[in-house]
């Protein structure tokens, strides 16, 4: 099956529920006491609103949302004096928006009353973490079906990572989601990826352990004592010492492809943060997740799904094309 014609999964920005926190400020009034006389702020703020962590409350300050005596507040550390008024509005945190329904217009290449099928496009977030707690496919999920909000995740089973693009499995009932973990624990949803790799990679098999970098916790790594990782790699061709690549995936490690490309040699044109350099027009990770074969979570009927590169892949795959392999 291929990809619909505009597979865009952003907040649309005609729909209120984008930003679901706009709807749920709440606003606290004070007028300063002797007791709070002298006091920072924030230690201030502290007192009235209790719930939230002091981060938090300087957030706001730092955000405009605290006034004092009518005037924007502007530091967290400023004394206040008795008889000053302090109002608060109370913005809910970034977390409390991970788990918030966000209308999305989801690229959907199939679906049915126990799974989708769906296209990420590179730039999407799958899950909320640090940094990216709104504007997420699970935030869209939520969004798009009812059943969403009783599901593990959403009903997500698997990742990929932010600028990865191609195609998801996302179950729809507990019963899906369950049949589909057990299957890829299983090891019998067989998923492939194209690559532009850099240098002359050729075909090989990598197995080694995958685990978090000792060095840099925003990284994986090939270490002792990581999960066991599989890839198959097949060389397709090479040109201008950028290879074109078919990986196949036999696990589920967090940047797998990624770390294990990069461990040999050949990082992924265009990921920084494996080592790999811009190249044929690609900004982000060349890496996109091609086809999907798995087993119908309820019927078992054997199902299969293709998805086309997004434009900046296809357009650097088309730059070697003519020397693939036929």
């Amino acid at each position: 099956m291929g990809r619909p014609e505009s597979p865009l999964l952003a907040p649309d920005p005609d729909d209120s529920a984008a930003d679901p926190a706009e709807a749920e400020v709440e606003t606290r009034e004070r007028v300063v006491d002797a007791a709070l006389h002298g006091q920072r702020l924030d230690k201030a703020l502290v007192t009235m609103a209790g719930e939230f962590s002091r981060s938090h409350l300087q957030d706001l300050i730092e955000r405009g949302h605290v006034q004092v005596d009518g005037d924007k507040a502007g530091s967290a550390s400023r004394k206040v004096r008795a008889g000053q008024r302090l109002r608060i509005e109370l913005v809910p945190t970034d977390e409390s928006l991970a788990f918030r329904p966000q209308a999305m217009a989801l690229a959907i290449l199939f679906e049915d009353a126990h799974l989708m099928l769906i296209d990420k496009p590179a730039g999407l977030v799958v899950h909320p973490a640090p940094g990216n707690w709104a504007g997420t496919l699970l935030n869209g999920l939520l969004a798009h079906h009812a059943g969403a909000a009783a599901l593990p995740r959403a009903g997500i089973v698997h990742r990929l990572d932010k600028d990865t693009s191609g195609v998801m499995v996302v179950g729809k009932t507990l019963e899906a989601v369950t049949a589909l973990s057990r299957d890829i624990a299983a090891r019998t949803v067989r998923r492939r990826y194209l690559a532009l790799a850099q240098g002359d990679c050729p075909s090989m098999t990598v197995e080694a352990p995958i685990g978090r970098d000792p060095v840099s916790r925003v990284k994986m790594a090939v270490v002792a004592s990581g999960k066991p990782a599989r890839t198959d790699v097949e060389h397709l061709a090479a040109v201008g010492g950028i290879s074109a690549l078919r990986c196949t995936l036999h696990t589920g490690r967090t940047h797998q492809i990624r770390v294990h490309l990069a461990s040999r040699g050949h990082p992924l044109v265009a990921d920084a943060v494996y080592g790999g350099r811009p190249a044929l027009g690609m900004l982000r990770q060349a890496l996109h997740a091609h086809t999907l074969h798995l087993a119908h979570p309820i019927t078992r009927a054997p199902l299969a799904f293709e998805c086309a590169p997004p434009l900046d892949f296809s357009a650097a795959w088309r730059q070697i094309s003519t020397h693939l392999a036929r």
